[in-house]
């Protein structure tokens, strides 16, 4: 609760972390509990989302010694290059974290994902992934909504 509290106020915390010192516990305790977690190989990863109105989501590290190995912002340009045809809703979940929005186009056979990047003055962009209603990527696109 207290995670997504944090990333509904925007309050990014990761600043107080220190990969190599701050335990599983100081993280939870400034962060709040994860969104998502994994298991690769003997580490956790730990999502931190602060979607959907940031631009920013974190996959944090932590070791088989309970300590925080890496802090990682993973929306990035060079991870949505990363993004291929074909791959699944958790291997984008796992490279990008937790989209801002998904919205299913029935009619088309196609889900979309988006997430909030830096906006210029006067318009807010997005990128999207496309995947088939299979779950796997058809292609991804970049959007524009005009302000005002």
């Amino acid at each position: 609760m207290l995670g997504a509290l944090l990333s509904l106020l925007g309050c990014d915390r990761t600043g107080e972390l220190r990969p190599g010192i701050s335990t599983a516990a100081e993280v939870q305790e400034k962060m709040g509990k994860p969104a998502m977690e994994w298991q690769e190989g003997e580490n956790k990863i730990w999502e931190y989302p602060f979607t959907p109105e940031g631009t920013r989501n974190y996959m944090l590290t932590i070791g088989p010694d309970g300590v925080l190995k890496a802090m990682e912002q993973v929306l990035t340009p060079e991870n949505m290059a990363r993004v291929k045809p074909g791959m699944t809703r958790d291997e984008i979940r796992r490279l990008l974290g937790k989209p801002a929005s998904t919205v299913v186009f029935q009619g088309k056979g196609e889900e979309v994902w988006d997430w909030k990047q830096p906006s210029m003055p006067n318009a807010e962009a997005r990128f999207n992934v496309h995947f088939d209603l299979s779950g796997h990527v058809t292609g991804t696109s970049k959007s524009e909504l005009s302000r005002g």
